[in-house]
């Protein structure tokens, strides 16, 4: 990964740092001469307490409310042009929470990139609106 210029983080590094501190660097270097995201959820970065559902599950993973924030705010802050979402092992989800927490992350992704947009259009509108009085 280091030869091709890929950063990965740990999740000793961000129980240090702090997922914001983290995410603030992540979004950094994305889209740092970019056009757009591509952002890829393995579901096993949430601890498996919540997402039992995958085929290599990891104690001490993210929570599912850290995921959805942090993926909330990659929809929003990022040019996030599409995503996926895998290692969702059906066969292993027997309650269905997996899926429900994978279901939310394209909800919260959606909703990041819906927020662009508005906010976005507001800063139109605001800009028109003094271009108007002027």
């Amino acid at each position: 990964m280091e030869r091709q210029g890929i950063r990965s983080f740990e999740m000793a590094e961000i129980g240090a740092r702090g997922l914001p501190d983290v995410l603030d660097e992540v979004l950094a270097v994305a889209g740092d001469g970019t056009d757009g995201v591509f952002l890829s959820v393995d579901i096993d970065v949430v601890d498996p307490g919540t997402a039992p559902g995958t085929g290599t599950p990891e104690p001490g993973g993210l929570t599912s409310r850290e995921l959805l924030d942090a993926v909330r705010r990659i929809g929003r802050d990022a040019a996030l042009v599409g995503m996926e979402i895998v290692e969702v092992a059906p066969a292993y989800d027997q309650a269905g929470t997996t899926a429900l927490v994978a279901n939310r992350v394209v909800l919260e992704a959606l909703s990041g990139i819906a927020r662009r947009r508005a906010e976005s259009s507001r800063n139109r509108l605001a800009q028109r609106v003094d271009v108007d009085r002027a």
